[in-house]
């Protein structure tokens, strides 16, 4: 499987806030590889560089933001250093906190619409791209309702069939889940499954939730002040438990069992689910 993204010695830093001031260093040497159809996480404490990063992949760091940019960032063979956002957003698309910042047409058809119409694309294609997207998140019946009508659950999906019509290679989501409430997230989750159910769509995902880490990574970076301290699949990375959590990041609560039966009982178990959890401990009993 090849490497679809692909970020060599990194560094980045934002300019300063005021005149004579230093350069505001975020991004400190990251070296980065992801796979083709790969869901990678990325984990750490606020201001290690998570959001920075994002941005950097489709060119928004540093074209927008200026900046001091050194290294490089290759998307499916674009440097951004010689592609702006407007070329990247072809190939990355970005699913961001709050998704009110992203809706701004009357109707979520509309909304929807409105990345592929920009490619210029013939009308008969368009309409497939949308309800292609509208039907991949399951929102096929709002698509004549306003997005200032729906539910946070509801708009976040909007968001996501919105870049989804767009047909990127990488899906690039920032703490999309963020400011919703547990229904919504359960929703944009059911979305994202079904997603990488029918599409082979790479995914980049901020996520704090040691849970949903679990349940969807393929593979997890830790970033801790602009650089990457632990790399490994959920199970490697949530099996050091002491580690991970002075980091200040959330653990799944299996792992955390697990951890403590090792303490007491002598034992070397790695849980991620509740499933795996019953399947050993049942064979732990009846032996």
């Amino acid at each position: 499987m090849d490497d679809i993204v692909v970020v060599e010695e990194l560094h980045f830093a934002y300019p300063p806030l005021m005149s004579g001031e230093e350069p505001v260093p975020v991004l400190k040497g990251i070296n980065l590889r992801v796979r083709r159809g790969e869901c990678l996480a990325i984990m750490g404490p606020t201001g290690a560089g998570k959001t920075t990063l994002c941005l950097a992949l489709n060119g928004i760091v540093p074209h927008l933001t200026g900046g001091t940019f050194e290294g490089s960032v290759t998307v499916a063979g674009m440097n951004t250093r010689n592609h702006g956002p407007g070329e990247m957003s072809r190939i990355v698309g970005i699913v961001f906190q709050n998704p009110e910042s992203q809706l701004f047409n009357m109707t979520v058809e509309d909304e929807v619409a409105f990345g592929p119409e920009g490619l210029g694309l013939p009308r008969n294609e368009l309409r497939e791209r949308v309800d292609w997207a509208l039907r991949a998140v399951g929102i096929e019946h709002l698509r004549r309702r306003s997005p200032l009508q729906l539910s946070g659950g509801q708009k976040q999906r909007v968001a996501l069939a919105s870049i989804l019509a767009i047909r990127p290679q990488v899906l690039v989501l920032d703490e999309p889940t963020a400011e919703l409430d547990p229904l919504g997230r359960d929703e944009f989750f059911a979305a994202l499954r079904e997603l990488r159910a029918e599409a082979e769509t790479t995914v980049i995902m901020v996520e704090q939730d040691g849970e949903r880490v679990a349940e969807f990574a393929d593979r997890v970076v830790v970033l801790v002040d602009g650089k990457v301290k632990l790399e490994g699949t959920p199970k490697e990375l949530f099996s050091q438990v002491e580690l991970v959590q002075e980091m200040g990041l959330d653990i799944p609560q299996v792992s955390e069992l697990a951890h403590k039966l090792n303490q007491q009982w002598g034992t070397n178990f790695t849980f991620l689910t509740e499933e795996e959890a019953l399947c050993k401990l049942s064979q732990l009993l009846e032996g």
